[in-house]
């Protein structure tokens, strides 16, 4: 059994002074949590500024302090064996060591102001490796690498460098060098220091300042110690604080909770990271026979569909067959909307940045000047309540989609997920086809999808994404686009037809049916990263998809049987109620006029006679007295409307939506979390399908009994 770690968010909403028993507010607590929240990011931030240069980040990678010995893996402990303590123009106070003159901070504050500048110093060496990799092998036009450019640049780069990462740091490059008509010499020249945010690494810390307890199986008890003001001047401006945080469901009762990370919100609320542990099932890379492959989509998020390796013969060949039932994720709506708001985003940031320039042109004599500051400031609240929305909506899509992915692998019985490699897939085409895959959050989702498949036992491998919507699934032969099934004349994108064996289906199912046969049938050349532990299978192994019958459904003799043995017994006793004493009357039989009268009521009236008109414009049916009207006045529901009086209110114009389609909003926001999510059903299917391992070639057909 393996260990699974993750960090569950919870939040502070009081304590209690362990001392006195008193029992501060949420306001009260962020005020002190804030206060300890500086106190590390000052000390971080200089740390970081000090040892942001070359030679620095040279020592630090090649890990290895004076004496030549390996640095250990806390931060912490590494930086005090560099001799990285204190940055210039700190001091040591006589309590044991201090931020600067006159403030007080223990020896556990400053691990935690130590640990973070060490993360962060480390998390540059990343960036640093892949700029670097960029720089030597810089192309000759910039806009646009070769092939070869890209396979020596593929080469240089560390293992994991998705396409994201290396088009941003291109772009970053190429700006540096319109502006100084040269290359960066290193990430420092190219990077100011990195921004420190203000939090408080506990798990730096050990019992003198922070305990962790659980108490129950929704309850762990954190006990702290934080300033009582903002400048501490010695150990009596420090108390034992308590909180109470509770447990959110993800946390099982066998996790193993860790020290947490505080961290003050702009809402004014104390944000708690808590990491924990929790026994997980050991995964295999090998030996897998049911796979669920999916494709990444612009529109359609995810496409899947469910293979199974069987085999063919005696003679050990083997042939990956599918029951051709499609699997989507369709996130349309949520993807337009995101879109809509990056586009808002950018024509904010657009005149935010209009109004400052206007501003530093008229400088601060001119009357105008305050007040174009003024809508600046107005401009960048709203971009970045603009930018919270965006990252809240990828945040809930991406998870709502990986809980999709996983339900349905667990469902039909698979144990391994194959996915496409994000580093080899780059969007090639036009400018608004790019921006709208570019700003997807599938990284996010592919993360998602490995920490859920892991708790449930399942593995999730990478697979080559190349040429998977190039040749056709069923017989490997090169495949033709076009805009839909009856326009196959058109060229297009969405729809796939293969003009030899005449298979037509939608392109991202049909890729989706070639990720699962890469997978299943290169699965032994599996390799695990240790670094990340991200598996992929870097060899492509071409093969054909069959596509076989599903399991022939039950009748409703044998459904009506199981649920008859299944049912409870009814209760012992007359059938007949006690007192009764007349039979209960027969419902009439629905005829076709008893079923217009139900449908009435959910139809509007229907009327007998035409509408009301002037006299003498039609003639009057028979039997029906219709007032009489001026034949020179108005005529009701015509003309100009009449303004409603003062304090009268207008009837509402909306109706209540019908129960089924309450009902179907409900399970569709139960099922992904969205209103407006497109999803199919989580079905459980028998794995029973696909030819037989003899010489029989129909498909295998589950009993009836």
């Amino acid at each position: 059994m393996a260990r699974l770690m993750a960090t569950a968010a919870c939040t502070a909403f009081g304590a209690v002074v362990e001392a006195g028993g008193e029992r501060i507010g949420p306001a009260a607590l962020f005020a002190r949590v804030s206060h300890l929240a500086s106190l590390c990011g000052e000390l971080t931030g200089a740390l970081v500024a000090a040892r942001w240069d070359e030679a620095s980040l040279d020592v630090l990678a090649a890990g290895l302090d004076e004496q030549g010995q390996k640095l250990p893996s806390k931060g912490w402990m590494a930086l005090r064996r560099l001799g990285w303590t204190r940055p210039p123009g700190t001091a040591v106070a006589a309590g044991g060591g201090g931020l600067r003159s006159g403030v007080y901070v223990s020896d556990r504050v400053r691990r935690a102001a130590e640990e973070y500048a060490a993360r962060a110093l480390r998390l540059a060496l990343h960036r640093r490796s892949i700029l670097t990799a960029i720089l030597a092998t810089w192309p000759a036009d910039a806009m646009r690498r070769s092939a070869g450019e890209w396979t020596a640049l593929r080469a240089a780069l560390p293992s994991g460098v998705t396409v994201a990462e290396i088009r941003n740091r291109t772009r970053q490059v190429r700006a540096f060098v319109a502006g100084h008509g040269r290359l960066p010499v290193g990430l420092c020249e190219l990077e100011d220091p990195p921004h420190v945010a203000p939090q408080i690494l506990l798990a730096a810390m050990d019992r003198q300042q922070v305990t962790l307890d659980r108490v129950d199986a929704a309850t762990a008890r954190l006990r702290v110690k934080l300033p009582l003001c903002a400048a501490p001047a010695s150990g009596r401006d420090w108390a034992w604080h308590v909180l109470d945080i509770r447990l959110p469901a993800p946390v099982g009762p066998d996790a193993v909770l860790h020290a947490p990370t505080l961290r003050p919100t702009r809402s004014g609320r104390i944000a708690v990271d808590l990491p924990h542990s929790a026994p997980a099932p050991a995964l295999q890379t090998t030996g897998h026979t049911v796979a669920v492959g999916f494709d990444w989509g612009v529109n359609t998020l995810l496409t899947g569909v469910l293979g199974r390796l069987t085999p063919v013969g005696g003679d050990g060949m083997v042939r990956v067959v599918t029951d051709g039932r499609p699997l989507t994720f369709d996130a349309t709506v949520i993807s337009a909307k995101l879109h809509r708001l990056r586009g808002h985003r950018e024509r904010l940031a657009a005149k935010r940045d209009h109004y400052q320039a206007l501003a530093d042109g008229l400088g601060s004599p001119n009357p105008h000047w305050g007040h174009l500051l003024d809508r600046a400031t107005v401009l960048e609240v709203e971009h970045a309540r603009v930018c919270a929305r965006i990252r809240a909506l990828n945040h809930a899509l991406a998870w709502a989609a990986a809980r999709w992915a996983v339900n349905q692998a667990t469902a039909l019985g698979a144990r391994v997920i194959y996915l496409e490699d994000l580093a080899t897939l780059e969007a090639r085409g036009r400018r608004a086809g790019n921006a709208r895959l570019s700003g997807q959050v599938r990284g996010t989702v592919a993360e998602a999808i490995r920490h859920l498949a892991a708790r449930a036992g399942i593995a999730v491998v990478t697979v080559p994404a190349r040429g998977t919507s190039k040749l056709c699934p069923g017989c490997l032969h090169p495949l033709t686009h076009h805009p839909a099934p009856d326009r196959l004349a058109e060229r297009g994108w969405k729809w796939a037809h293969c003009a030899r064996c005449g298979l037509s289906l939608d392109r991202d199912q049909a890729a989706a049916r070639r990720i699962a046969a890469r997978g299943l049938l290169a699965q032994h050349h599996t390799r695990t990263d240790r670094t990340t532990g991200i598996r992929a299978i870097r060899t492509t192994v071409e093969g054909p998809v069959g596509v076989v019958r599903r399991p022939k459904k039950t009748t409703r003799r044998l459904r009506r049987t199981r649920q008859a043995a299944t049912a409870p017994p009814r209760p012992r006793g007359p059938r007949i109620t006690p007192g009764k004493g007349h039979a209960t009357p027969t419902r009439p039989r629905h005829t076709t006029t008893a079923r217009a009268e139900e449908a009435s009521r959910r139809m509007p009236e229907a009327r007998t006679v035409p509408a009301t008109t002037r006299p003498r414009a039609v003639q009057r049916p028979a039997g029906h007295d219709i007032p009489t009207l001026d034949p020179y006045g108005p005529v009701p529901d015509h003309g100009p409307t009449t303004p409603t009086p003062p304090g009268v209110h207008p009837p509402r114009r909306w109706a209540r939506r019908s129960r089924g389609t309450c009902r179907r909003r409900t399970r569709a926001a139960e099922r992904t979390g969205f209103h407006q999510l497109h999803a199919t059903h989580v079905h459980p299917l028998p794995a029973r399908f696909g030819p037989p391992a003899g010489e029989r070639r129909r498909p295998r057909r589950t009993r009836k009994a």
